[in-house]
């Protein structure tokens, strides 16, 4: 466990998966924009790898490849490179895996969440978790995905890099 000042709050983690192709030569990533009211109106800095929440013991990859499902309403197969895990700016540690892959960003279904909107309305309302999907140049990815995220894009380019040595 974390230090939390001594609330003993269990530690948060997620796993997600970085989908990767290669169009006419050029490395493109997809990213998914998060649904809700808070999201709404933001885009730079605001995309997200699709990933969630696990459990103690829970395998990470399993995992990730869950909320790829989840967010997405599609399955990914192929072979997982590992990218590592990097604690976010709220505390949260995030372990990604890439797979090379293709789908239509247009065609993605994400499960729903609620929530109270307006707040303090007694109004509860159903959100998608992800509200959008894109794919995304490298550079316009760094632009983006959140900044505690942006150094899987950094590992993705050192391993495809060694790979193709």
């Amino acid at each position: 466990m974390l230090s939390d000042g001594g609330l003993n709050m269990p530690r948060k983690d997620s796993a997600g998966i970085l989908l990767f192709r290669v169009e006419a030569g050029v490395l493109e990533v997809f990213l998914v924009h998060p649904g809700g009211p808070f999201w709404a109106r933001k885009d730079l800095g605001a995309w997200s790898i699709p990933k969630g929440e696990f459990v103690p013991g829970e395998d990470a990859l399993a995992a990730a490849r869950r909320e790829f499902r989840e967010e997405t309403g599609l399955s990914i197969d192929g072979e997982f490179i590992a990218l590592g895990a990097l604690r976010q700016p709220g505390g949260k540690t995030v372990h990604a895996w890439a797979v090379k892959g293709n789908i239509d960003a247009a065609s993605i279904r994400s499960n729903v969440f609620s929530m109270e909107w307006p707040p303090r309305s007694g109004i509860q309302r159903e959100f998608p978790e992800v509200d959008a999907g894109g794919w995304f140049t490298v550079e316009r990815a760094m632009a983006k995905l959140l900044p505690g995220q942006r150094p899987f894009l950094v590992q993705l380019q050192a391993e495809l890099a060694k790979d193709a040595r």
